[in-house]
């Protein structure tokens, strides 16, 4: 396993349930953190109640361009080098197509297709210029298996599977490594807006899901974790 001691992260939707269990376990394993999220009250507390400084915290909203522009700037004003990318952000809009709004589309692309597009942009010139790093994104397993009612979520996801596995194309002869994390059921704030019958208690408890993500960005320099599939045994009510 690789030491974080000492390693500079970004962890995106750092407010979220995932992102700020991965930032408690990161920074107690010796990383440095930067810390993005789109409420910039609840990043500021978050950011406050586990001592990251205010020049390692910045709240921006992943589907304007000039927002994740200033966030590199602001990332590379506080490091001069990104060892670590975790995009732990997303939004999920489960609903038969018939009742799927075009605005609803269109939204769950910006935010989980577009925004790490735009992350990438921000942030992968850095890493090939030091010819290593590591980004890890959240697909969830309906980026792999779909499910009725997905229509939005798994194309929005589909497609960020396939833009990371043609980037990892484009850096093969870098170590820069690509880790998909397909998780499945996570209890997280996800599923508040979400109707659907589900034992949010059985499901993958937030601290479990991130001590995953913990786990990978401690890969061995001699090798890639290309995909995790994290998925509970059954949440589905009967």
């Amino acid at each position: 396993m690789e030491s974080l001691r000492g390693k500079n992260v970004l962890i995106v939707g750092a407010t979220g349930d995932i992102g700020m269990h991965t930032a408690r376990l990161l920074q107690g394993s010796g990383a440095s953190l930067f810390l993005s999220g789109r409420d910039s009250v609840a990043l500021q507390s978050f950011a406050q109640s586990i001592g990251v400084p205010a020049a390692q915290y910045f709240a921006a909203d992943l589907q304007e361009s000039p927002a994740v522009a200033e966030l590199a700037q602001r990332y590379f004003s506080a490091f001069p080098t990104i060892d670590i990318l975790i995009n732990a952000s997303g939004i999920g809009v489960i609903k038969p197509i018939e009742t799927l709004s075009e605005e609803e589309m269109m939204q769950t692309l910006q935010i989980n297709l577009l925004a790490p597009f735009r992350l990438l942009k921000g942030f992968l010139p850095a890493m090939k210029t030091a010819k290593k790093g590591l980004i890890i994104n959240i697909p969830g397993v309906l980026g792999k298996v779909p499910m009725a009612g997905a229509a939005a979520y798994s194309a929005s996801k589909y497609g960020l599977v396939g833009m990371m596995q043609s980037v990892r194309e484009e850096i093969k002869r870098t170590d820069i490594r690509i880790t998909n994390v397909f998780m499945g059921g996570v209890n997280s704030g996800f599923w508040d807006t979400i109707d659907l019958r589900v034992q949010r208690e059985k499901m993958i408890q937030p601290e479990e899901a991130a001590r995953s993500i913990w786990f990978l960005c401690q890969q061995p320099a001699s090798g890639v974790v290309s995909e995790m599939v994290l998925q509970p045994f059954n949440h589905q009510a009967i």
